[in-house]
């Protein structure tokens, strides 16, 4: 049985986007990633190759985590996602027509928004979480604000600049996971390297929920 979002989430808030990886380096740095305990990993269409980094990652960890693609920008990219095993859309922005698109195909879908206007529409279409994004723009304090008008229920994950140090007050404001792009990965990292920062965040995580 595959897993989904919120499953995904409950096992470990954290989604590894790993913009830039070659296809060639994908099975070792997944699985550093799910030895880690990431139950989420997004690959950025704006990297080398992306469809196929998706596959090989799909192939190996789809039953375990959660694969897609991020920084999805165009409708027809959603059918190449699925058809290259990908279950996860995750945007820069609001698009509603991608949100459809997401969703009819049977993909989660996690959009990228900066207010509670784009949100509350993004949710109307059938978003299954709202990504902050930017986060450096939108501290602890925007999230305790949306938290007081948005469903219980809402998935809120910032993302951008996010560091193991940042999570604690972003979690105490109502954040329900977070979106690590540099911080946790970079081209140019070797897979001990990206096991080194996903520990790091893992720890900084446990030990910001025993606040």
């Amino acid at each position: 049985m595959s897993i989904d979002l919120r499953q995904a989430l409950g096992e470990l808030p954290l989604v590894a986007i790993l913009r830039g990886l070659e296809p060639d380096r994908a099975l070792a740095v997944g699985q550093v990633l799910v030895d880690a305990g990431f139950r989420i990993i997004e690959v950025p269409l704006n990297s080398p190759r992306p469809f196929d980094s998706i596959r090989i990652l799909a192939d190996a960890f789809g039953a375990r985590a959660l694969v897609g693609a991020g920084t999805v920008l165009r409708r027809e990219d959603v059918t190449a996602v699925r058809d290259a095993g990908g279950r996860l859309i995750v945007m820069p922005h609001g698009d509603t027509a991608i949100i459809h698109e997401a969703k009819n195909q049977g993909l989660a879908c996690v959009p990228g928004v900066a207010t509670p206007t784009e949100g509350f529409a993004a949710l109307a279409a059938g978003a299954d979480g709202l990504k902050m994004f930017p986060a450096e723009a939108m501290p602890p304090a925007v999230v305790k604000a949306w938290r007081a008008v948005f469903s219980s229920e809402t998935l809120l994950m910032p993302v951008g600049g996010i560091t193991p140090e940042r999570m604690a007050d972003y979690l105490a404001a109502g954040a329900n996971g977070f979106g690590l792009g540099s911080a946790l990965f970079t081209p140019t990292m070797t897979p001990e390297a990206v096991r080194e920062k996903a520990a790091a965040f893992v720890t900084a995580l446990g030990s910001a929920r025993r606040c």
